[in-house]
């Protein structure tokens, strides 16, 4: 079984622009109930399926798995929940890790956030100077989520 272990934080300041250059994503859901969420995403000219469970903590199990970008495009087009996410995607190097950054577009526009995957839940880790908030454990800022409410739609 894959587990995912990530920490989430918010976005300050424009520095990490320049670290870095981004590929566009665009990302929907089959099915986004917490307990299980499946996703449909392309990257570039490629496609993918990914089922997730619950975050407990920070920590999930993940099954991920390349699909012909045609069939995950018509996915995205007939089946996913609406709005798709559009996400520009930058990985950034940094104390011996690899964050990415989230840059969203549409419903979604103003929010940034970044991820750091770890190999353990006690793993230690730098915080670049351009990381603020931590939000791992705020559903509002999970992927799945963002299609219901949208950034856009906070107060």
């Amino acid at each position: 079984m894959a587990k995912e272990i990530e920490r989430k934080f918010l976005v300050e300041g424009e520095s990490w622009r320049a670290l870095a250059e981004g590929k566009l994503y665009r990302q929907g859901y089959l099915n986004s109930v917490k307990e299980r969420t499946v996703r449909v995403r392309t990257v570039g000219q490629k496609g993918y399926l990914t089922i997730k469970g619950i975050t407990v903590g920070a920590t999930r199990v993940e099954y991920e798995y390349e699909i012909p970008v045609g069939e995950c495009n018509a996915m995205l087009d007939d089946l996913a929940e609406k709005p798709i996410i559009e996400k520009k995607r930058y990985a950034v190097a940094f104390g011996g890790l690899t964050w990415e950054i989230d840059e969203f577009f549409g419903e979604n526009a103003g929010l940034i956030v970044a991820e750091v995957e770890l190999s353990s839940e006690e793993q230690a880790f730098e915080k670049p100077s351009w990381t603020g908030k931590e939000v791992t454990g705020d559903p509002r800022y999970f992927n799945s989520n963002l299609i219901a409410h949208p950034y856009s739609a906070w107060k």
